[in-house]
């Protein structure tokens, strides 16, 4: 069964940097358009980072851009996410999403991972 693992979550403080990484099994990684969403308490998860398969397109929310860095590399069926930068406002739960369509839409990620706790302390 295809698995999506997390890690690389904490607590850091404002200006601070973290890693975030996501292994994939059980799907042909390179086939699949790749995604970094998180909810904040009380809100809409949102995609924050996303790569396609062709590796054509990459998409960053506003919010981010300039800060985090979507990056991933096929042989090792990984997906990161570097943060810079860190904001209060980035707090939240992430969670990396597996896609097999060159498309952003949120309906059309169709794997998910359990999410790793984010905690940017002013």
């Amino acid at each position: 069964q295809v698995q999506l693992v997390e890690s690389g979550g904490g607590l850091v403080q404002a200006g601070g940097s973290l890693r975030l990484s996501c292994a994939a099994s059980g799907l042909t990684f390179s086939r699949f358009t790749m995604g970094w969403f998180r909810q904040a308490p009380g809100k809409e998860r949102e995609l924050v980072a996303g790569n396609t398969w062709t590796n054509t397109r990459t998409y960053y929310a506003d919010s981010v851009k300039g800060r985090f860095t979507i990056s991933r590399d096929n042989a090792k069926n990984t997906v990161w996410l570097q943060m810079n930068s860190l904001k209060p406002e980035d707090t939240a739960v992430y969670y990396c999403a597996a896609s097999p369509y060159s498309d952003f839409r949120t309906n059309l990620f169709r794997y998910w991972g359990q999410g790793t706790q984010v905690t940017v302390s002013s």
